[in-house]
């Protein structure tokens, strides 16, 4: 077989590759938006500046918010939070380098539970449902009563 036909299998073979993983990307995320309690959450783990931002959907459950990237195969989450020790220590309108990376109308917010400190951005109606569902523990969670 001649030369030009192998490097045309293997051209054709590595296309049908990258439709595949795009495939299953999309597969994985539709999958993963059509839960009850999903929205779109972008989080950074660096402290400052515009780098760092991925973009995600998180889901809610009754005790841990789970976040799953994008632009992954990986069925699991990549961070999940718990409902109980995190605390949200401030928010504002992103600055000027960030406003190029995040949507436009997002807030971001400083958020530091036990193991870590991020950095998220949500939409006024998504930092409405964070909030309240952090507020709204169930009795006998979340909220430590002194007797």
């Amino acid at each position: 077989m001649p030369l030009w036909l192998w490097l045309v299998d293997s051209l054709l073979l590595v296309v049908v590759l990258v439709v595949v993983l795009l495939a299953l990307v999309v597969v994985r995320r539709r999958s993963i938006e059509r839960r009850a309690g999903a929205f779109e959450l972008t989080i950074s783990r660096r402290d400052t500046g515009a780098a760092g931002w991925s973009i995600g959907t998180a889901v809610y459950h009754d005790d841990h918010l789970e976040w799953y990237r994008t632009f992954s195969l990986a069925w699991r989450p990549s961070i999940v939070l718990p409902r109980r020790g995190v605390e949200i220590t401030g928010r504002r309108h992103p600055d000027t380098a960030e406003a190029h990376v995040l949507a436009p109308g997002s807030i971001v917010v400083d958020l530091v539970s036990s193991e870590r400190h991020l950095r998220l951005s949500l939409t006024p109606p998504a930092l409405t449902g964070l909030l309240s569902w952090l507020e709204s523990s169930p009795p006998g969670r979340g909220i430590n009563t002194v007797l």
